[in-house]
């Protein structure tokens, strides 16, 4: 293991610095954007989403009796090229779903082995209620983040704003969302040189996942899982997905699909950061499985000098090598104009949102 992640932090500075960028600059970069990521509008992304958009409105507003002509307040959500901005409205009351910040015991993996207490973010569906069973998703950062970098510790999260309107309009059946810290180390992300505190901590989050954060999620709420004697984490991988991006993209596709197939079921990876498994391996290792994909979704921007030529390595081409995923039915590989930012992230969790949990 200890071989495989020195290998992988070698390739990761190769291709950063290859692509003029070095890891600092990369981290810098991805904080600059997540202090602005409730700011983003995603009205105006992309350039021909946002041209479409304001065409409507105007011939909505300059001929009140044009019926072929879509209002925009009665468009429903799609995965396509851009969030409708009504699915970013901020709802309270009833119609809001809640945010939590929870604690669970977890162990050093990076370090020492040493029991610690982390932290992570929970947002429960408008009307949450123990009588009935949810969905779960994880949500991951990237390699400049926590878990507060989806803006998830606050109560204008743009995530909880989509969940709480894909829920309130109809076009998704509502389900839990976490966005932990995805570092698996208590010096992780820390400055100096302890321990556990480079970023090999990212590649061993699959055994606090296992071993800690998803027995803590079924034992706690109202989840599809048996948490009883004979625990088995396979038994409700159907209901359960992964994604994150960037740096968590990795993760969703290195440990989710790499290592825990057993456990999830949908896979989301927005700009797969270098170090991303290739898509050979990757289609190799779903092949090999007895674990079914329901669905695997990719989104990248075309202009995104960081991860485009890793994320198209890691997931472009895997229909073709794996008979298992077919383009349209549960793989989607989507590229949208666009850089390495939140106005991409964001989409991809928008359309991610709408494809998961819907295997017959």
């Amino acid at each position: 293991m200890k071989k495989k992640v020195i290998i992988g932090l070698l390739a990761m500075g190769l291709i950063l610095n290859g692509c003029g960028n070095n890891i600092e600059k990369a981290i810098a970069e991805e904080t600059s954007y997540s202090a602005e990521a409730d700011s983003v509008d995603l009205s105006s992304q992309p350039a021909e989403s946002s041209s479409e958009t304001s065409s409507v409105e105007d011939s909505a507003s300059e001929s009140s009796t044009d019926t072929e002509k879509p209002d925009p307040k009665d468009q429903h959500a799609e995965v396509g090229d851009m969030v409708l901005p009504k699915y970013t409205a901020l709802r309270t009351g009833q119609e809001s779903g809640t945010i939590e910040r929870i604690t669970y015991t977890t162990y050093d993996y990076a370090g020492d082995g040493s029991e610690y207490t982390k932290e992570a973010n929970i947002y429960l569906p408008a009307g949450y209620s123990e009588d009935k069973k949810y969905n779960v998703m994880i949500l991951m950062h990237g390699i400049g983040g926590n878990e507060d970098e989806w803006g998830m510790n606050k109560s204008t999260s743009r995530v909880k704003a989509i969940m709480d309107n894909l829920a309130y309009y109809g076009d998704i059946e509502p389900f839990i969302v976490i966005t932990p810290n995805g570092r698996a180390g208590k010096n992780a992300g820390k400055s100096g040189s302890a321990k556990g505190s480079g970023i090999e901590s990212f590649y061993l989050f699959g055994k606090e996942l296992r071993n800690d954060l998803i027995p803590y999620i079924d034992s706690h709420y109202s989840t599809y899982a048996d948490y009883e004697e004979g625990y088995d984490l396979s038994a409700a991988r159907a209901h359960r997905a992964i994604a994150g991006l960037s740096m968590g993209g990795m993760q969703t596709i290195n440990i989710g699909i790499g290592e825990c197939l057993d456990m999830f079921g949908y896979f989301g990876a927005f700009s797969a950061a270098p170090t991303s498994n290739v898509a050979a391996k990757t289609a190799s290792i779903i092949s090999d499985s007895e674990y079914p994909v329901y669905y695997f979704y990719n989104i990248c921007g075309k202009q995104d000098r960081t991860a485009y030529q890793s994320s198209s390595a890691a997931a472009k081409t895997i229909p073709a090598l794996c008979d298992k995923l077919t383009e349209g039915e549960n793989f989607m590989w989507q590229e949208v104009d666009g850089a390495h930012d939140f106005h991409v992230w964001y989409l991809g969790f928008y359309n991610f949102a709408q494809l998961a949990f819907n295997a017959e």
